[in-house]
């Protein structure tokens, strides 16, 4: 498809883009307070790439929560003026995102109470009782986000946003939810706005009438008894009548029971809401962005084309590739590295305080350290196994200019990626082996299927590098009747073994066994499912692991913790749990106990090869995010 809309210019304001693409606010952990080198390096990367407009955020406007970066004193303005300049000179242009955590403030951090609208507890992240704000503190605070603004401006930025979304301070206020008021600042949606438009006249008041204002806000905040689209749509018309001429809709809140960012949601599921508030708006000059699970940009193409949005919001499809845009214009789609929304790199590390990175990306926070740079002599590369691990060291040898042939001993690349990719929602992991084996076949990678590689192979061949890629096995337990043949392992399920009868009994119930009985059961089989931890999917990131335990607990499978197998026969799986025995109907019985390093080729070849190195499951089980940045660093140590 030709991207002719995407690529056209746009106005905010008066504030002119080069194209409709806007890399929005995502926190990353790079920078507290203060900008710095990494988050610099981080930015300049994705203008370079040519994005329209960069939204900087979150950014905290009143001292005290400076695990963001800040512009709650003058201070910090230098340091966002380098940046500034830094994303000016690649063409884009850039805006700062506003914020108050509100209730959602990390008290243990701050060592302070949280404050709200009202004192709802909050369900996720604080979870302490806030404090309502007094009326003083409600004009403090719309005075620092004034004037926050006003240092944005200063600063050289071209726009400032308010987030109005995710459950933050302004939602708090905004929603009926969380905003119990008696005083002006709740009750009716228009008091309940009070606190966002008097911020607003505010800002027009020390940053100018011409400086443009946009609102993130949430199209739906999905939380019953919340604002729905209805309210949206009001909400937006009043903002623009105050001054904001561009909303980045968005859907829920944090504490959301309705995925919003991870594969179960279709892509392009939320852009509904923008098409909603963009009707809203007809006949203004206001812009409005769709957002969520946006990461094609023929899917982009198409939203503009069928008047759905004005912009298109990329932020993790930007965070995986910053040359998206640059490949996109030029037709090279089959070079995109794809967002698959797994979560693991970015929300999750966020959700467990550490800065992000990106499974498919291993570069982000390090986009000033590394470079991928010829060599000067090529050497001949082995790499043996073509997972995740395997395919990304073979990619980045080859690039660096390396001779590298890969052997592969199954049929297929992509290792238990490509198992995972049949499981329900999460098709698109089958999106980073498509991405992968188009780039070896253009790099000129050798690849040996159906080739077990033996210690003669390798002596053999020859190669200067040897890269063991050999992955996992999958343990079987030492449970009587494991021996039978209605017992499966999970792996050969996924890879297409029929399994027998109706009722199914899954043993293990970590990521692999949940994610196996969302599969049975989509089969229409009768799954239950054993754990002998207290809980189900521990191993499965913050982000996803409510998912997979609601989706197990709606499709009807019966789930047992703290249980123990015992006994395994034809029909029937014996178990104890809480000194309690059960006996359980088991046509076919699927094992997914885990797995154990693949150590025998790196044990036969020993020291024998002048320099072998162990990437992936064969050194530790662990997930693709580790598998492909272990390959890409090997890669990168290659001698010349």
């Amino acid at each position: 498809m030709n991207l002719t809309k995407l690529f056209t210019p746009i106005n905010i304001g008066k504030m002119e883009v080069k194209n409709r693409l806007v890399m929005p606010a995502l926190t990353t952990g790079f920078a507290f307070g203060e900008v710095n080198d990494q988050l610099t390096d981080y930015f300049i990367a994705r203008a370079r790439g040519s994005v329209g407009l960069i939204v900087i955020g979150i950014t905290s406007v009143e001292p005290g929560t400076d695990y963001v970066i800040s512009v709650s004193d003058d201070k910090f303005i230098p340091g966002l003026r380098d940046l500034a300049k830094s994303i000016h000179s690649h063409g884009a242009k850039t805006a700062i995102q506003l914020w108050h955590p509100g209730r959602y403030e990390f008290a243990v951090i701050t060592g302070r109470q949280p404050v709200s609208a009202s004192d709802v507890t909050p369900p996720i992240l604080s979870r302490q009782k806030p404090r309502p704000l007094t009326i003083p503190e409600i004009e403090k605070l719309e005075d620092d986000f004034a004037q926050g603004a006003r240092r944005v401006k200063e600063a050289g930025f071209d726009a400032v946003e308010f987030i109005c979304s995710a459950g933050y301070l302004f939602s708090q206020f905004l929603s009926p939810i969380t905003n119990k008021r008696k005083d002006r600042y709740g009750g009716d949606l228009e008091n309940r706005m009070r606190f966002i438009l008097e911020i607003i006249e505010k800002t027009r008041d020390v940053a100018g009438k011409d400086f443009p204002i946009m609102c993130r806000i949430s199209g739906d905040e999905l939380i019953p008894g919340g604002n729905t689209l209805k309210e949206a749509r009001v909400i937006a018309q009043k903002l623009e009548k105050a001054g904001v001429q561009a909303f980045n809709v968005t859907a829920g809140w944090h504490e959301s029971r309705v995925p919003m960012i991870t594969m179960d949601v279709p892509r392009g599921g939320y852009v509904y809401l923008a098409e909603g508030v963009k009707e809203a708006l007809k006949g203004t000059e206001a812009r409005v962005i769709a957002s969520n699970r946006i990461n094609d940009p023929v899917l982009a193409e198409q939203i503009l084309r069928e008047g759905k949005a004005d912009m298109i919001s990329m932020g993790r499809a930007l965070v995986a590739d910053p040359e998206l845009p640059n490949k996109a214009r030029e037709g090279r789609f089959d070079e995109i590295t794809t967002c698959v929304a797994c979560n693991q790199g970015c929300m999750d590390s966020l959700f467990e305080g550490s800065p992000i990175t990106c499974m498919v990306n291993p570069l982000v926070g390090r986009e000033g350290e590394i470079e991928i740079n010829p060599v000067e002599r090529s050497r001949k590369v082995l790499v043996v196994g073509g997972g995740p691990a395997g395919m990304k060291a073979a990619q980045i040898a080859a690039m660096r200019g390396h001779q590298v042939t890969l052997c592969e001993k199954g049929d297929r690349l992509g290792g238990q990626l490509s198992l995972a990719s049949v499981t329900p929602s999460r098709e698109e992991l089958g999106k980073i082996v498509e991405y992968l084996s188009v780039q070896l076949k253009k790099l000129g990678v050798k690849v040996q299927l159906d080739e077990e590689v033996t210690p003669s192979l390798v002596a053999k061949l020859k190669p200067d590098v040897v890269i063991l890629a050999t992955g996992a096995a999958p343990i079987t337990p030492s449970i009587p009747g494991v021996d039978l043949p209605n017992v499966f392992q999970a792996w050969d399920v996924l890879a297409g073994r029929d399994v027998a009868g109706k009722n199914v009994v899954v043993v293990g119930g970590g990521g692999v066994g949940c994610y196996t009985a969302h599969y049975l059961m989509a089969r229409g089989k009768k799954v239950t499912l054993l754990e002998m931890l207290d809980k189900t999917a521990k191993d499965v990131g913050i982000s996803n692991r409510w998912i997979i335990r609601n989706n197990l607990q709606k499709g009807g499978v019966k789930t047992f913790t703290s249980t123990k197998v015992e006994s395994i026969s034809e029909k029937e799986v014996f178990a104890i749990k809480n000194g309690e025995r059960l006996t359980l109907p088991a046509d076919s019985v699927v094992l997914a106990v885990g797995s154990k390093p693949n150590k025998s080729l790196a044990e036969a070849i020993g020291e024998k090869f002048p320099e072998i190195y162990e990437i992936g499951d064969c050194v530790e089980p662990r997930k693709a995010l580790q598998a492909i940045h272990e390959g890409w660093d090997v890669a990168l140590k290659i001698r010349s």
